[in-house]
């Protein structure tokens, strides 16, 4: 159980770090970046928000009170994984098109 629970928090301390690089990376200045880097920025940004909405929609369903167990599962670890692979195929498909329209925004704000 001890390597589970590793996992998880290594899983978790992964995610903690992604949200401060997708932070990180909004806080920069753009102004002198290329159309490639500023779409990439866009796009991390837009799985960020994706995969906090599939976090969100997840928390509205309610637990089975017999899978209810104290402690960290195999199966959080995959569904945090599984939630963050959905977010990113999203995105690169470019189904919701935030990035697009982020893209748009900061290249008309950064005169680029």
């Amino acid at each position: 159980m001890d390597s589970i629970s590793s996992i998880y928090n290594a899983q978790y301390l992964n995610q903690t770090e992604s949200t401060g690089k997708v932070e990180d990376s909004l806080k920069k200045d753009y102004t002198n970046t290329s159309d490639d880097k500023l779409m990439s920025v866009c796009k991390q940004f837009e799985a960020y928000f994706v995969e906090q909405m599939f976090k969100a929609m997840k928390k509205m369903v309610p637990d089975d009170e017999d899978d209810a167990t104290s402690g960290v599962s195999t199966l959080d670890y995959f569904e945090d994984t599984l939630t963050q692979e959905y977010a990113s195929m999203a995105t690169e498909k470019s189904e919701l098109g935030i990035a697009q329209m982020l893209y748009d925004q900061m290249k008309i704000n950064y005169n680029l």
